[in-house]
């Protein structure tokens, strides 16, 4: 939602100095950029710290007190921190057990912290691999369709609105659908539109063709915001070990920006008519790219909606099919979890699902 909030005032800044010619035309959008630093620090200030970064450290007084704090006070009284504290505690000797006690940024790419590592660097690429990169430039894009500026600005302005209110519809889809169902959905749809965006830029152009593309890019942004968008930040949050969790999201994140870069050049050489000049001819190439992550996300990404992070470390422990991490759950939920014993740990149950 920051980011759509963002990506509106930034077109309506524009859209504001669109028909001035002079050299604050530029200067002054530049420079109201940094009027977003100041509540944003504001807030780091005031910001709890993470319970589970406390609780990995020994300093479990300070978790419990984060913890209370970042509580709803209307579940406070169905909420009982010590039994949180006591889990969470476990959780974490039960991820170094695993996963072994090393935290570093090497351990992210050793044993079962791979695989997480992997799924949480492929899920933030993929929102620059979607074609989400188009809403970035929609008003350009828009103008290079054919559409005048001031209606390509009016679009841009529509769109992000789409773009808001399809997040929060993110929120209640979320809870209903879960992380991999939504990805997939999300990556299915934005192909569609992607490929008859493609095609019908194939046509003569006209005011007609022009205003089509222009719908089908606030199509996909809807899309990209009712589900890759948001459902991503959930997954790079869940999917790793609880003390490899930072350092595994800083190593997605750096994925995302290499990716990002790479995307945003090629994608301003696709629009620009002095270079290659694609137009929505460009929509062939993000197809590409969005079938590409579609049968990553089939056939890697798990489902971690409704399960622990105690949970999840064992199903990743035991190499779970990504298709079947529902089913292995209620598995587990009738196994005894898990004890840090090796006698414990019961094998036969996962005959069959591994």
């Amino acid at each position: 939602m920051c980011w759509l909030l963002g990506q509106l005032c930034g077109v309506g800044v524009v859209y504001a100095f669109l028909d001035s010619q002079s050299e604050w035309a530029y200067r002054i959008p530049f420079g109201l950029q940094w009027a977003f630093v100041i509540p944003i620090l504001g807030g780091m200030v005031f910001a709890p710290e993470s319970p589970w970064w406390l609780v990995r450290h020994g300093r479990f007084d300070e978790a419990k007190a984060s913890l209370l704090r970042l509580m709803s006070p209307r579940s406070e009284d169905n909420f009982n921190a010590d039994d949180t504290m006591a889990m969470m505690q476990h959780t974490s000797e039960v991820g170094k057990y695993l996963n072994g006690s090393g935290s570093s940024y090497l351990d992210c790419f050793k044993g079962t912290s791979l695989r997480r590592t992997e799924i949480a660097c492929a899920v933030w690429i993929t929102q620059s691999l979607s074609g989400s990169t188009l809403t970035g430039y929609a008003a350009y894009f828009f103008v290079q369709a054919g559409l005048p500026v001031n209606h390509s600005f009016h679009i841009a302005v529509g769109m992000y609105g789409a773009g808001i209110f399809g997040g929060i519809l993110s929120w209640v889809w979320l809870r209903r659908f879960g992380r991999r169902q939504l990805y997939l959905a999300g990556l299915s749809i934005s192909l569609v539109i992607l490929l008859v965006a493609g095609v019908v830029s194939l046509i003569v152009e006209n005011k007609a063709v022009s205003w089509a593309l222009g719908s089908f890019v606030v199509a996909l942004t809807f899309c990209y915001d009712n589900t890759i968008g948001p459902v991503c930040y959930v997954l790079v949050a869940e999917i790793p070990s609880s003390h490899l969790r930072i350092r595994t999201i800083v190593l997605a994140r750096i994925a995302y920006n290499i990716s990002s870069i790479i995307v945003n050049v090629l994608t301003l050489y696709m629009l620009n008519p002095t270079s290659w000049g694609w137009k929505g001819k460009g929509c062939f190439l993000f197809a590409g790219t969005t079938f590409c992550c579609l049968a990553w996300s089939y056939f890697r990404l798990p489902e971690p909606r409704g399960l622990t992070y105690l949970e999840l470390d064992i199903l990743f422990d035991k190499k779970a099919s990504a298709r079947k991490f529902g089913q292995l759950q209620k598995k587990l939920a009738s196994s005894g979890y898990f004890s840090l014993a090796p006698m414990a740990r019961p094998e036969s149950l996962w005959g069959g699902y591994s």
